[in-house]
């Protein structure tokens, strides 16, 4: 496997991941053979891009003490709502997503906490300037969050928070 830094967090990860997509409605048999697989071939990073309750907790279980070995990324701004993701940027449900994240992954912290789904200059200026970013920051303080990123599919707005430096 071939590692790369990724930007400047000093953090080597694997040039291929671990997406939680193929975990929803699988056995925890199947997370811990998933979580087997990608350790033995070198893979040490994960996305919990999904607040799906169910997949945090048999991710937690599947890592068992092995959670310093993978360098988990999960998002700020997803809520599970009526049993389905939604997207928010309410600040108290930001809040309470991301505790019951730590709480379903038994962990303190995530090394990288991604602003979720940020698809527009006028998005990006709003969570730059908002609660959500001084939300993002107060958890990197407390080491609850290492590292600060945001997921877009607009590459101007991710421009924008590339060069606002936050």
């Amino acid at each position: 496997m071939e590692y790369r830094q990724l930007g400047k967090t000093g953090l080597r990860v694997s040039e291929i991941a671990l997406g939680c997509e193929g975990f929803n409605g699988q056995s925890d048999a199947f997370a811990q053979e998933l979580l087997d697989i990608a350790r033995e071939n070198g893979v040490n990073c994960m996305d919990l891009y999904s607040p799906n309750p169910a997949v945090h907790r048999a991710v937690a279980r599947a890592l068992g003490a092995r959670r310093a070995d993978f360098i988990l990324q999960a998002h700020l701004c997803t809520a599970w709502r009526h049993g389905q993701y939604e997207r928010t940027r309410e600040p108290g449900a930001v809040k309470r997503a991301f505790e019951a994240l730590l709480q379903n992954l038994g962990t303190d912290y995530i090394d990288i906490g991604m602003i979720h789904y940020v698809d527009s200059e006028d998005d990006w200026r709003a969570v730059a300037g908002g609660p959500v970013m001084a939300y993002a920051q107060e958890l990197q303080r407390a080491g609850r969050v290492r590292h600060i990123g945001v997921s877009s599919h607009n590459p101007r707005a991710a421009l924008l928070a590339v060069q606002s430096g936050l």
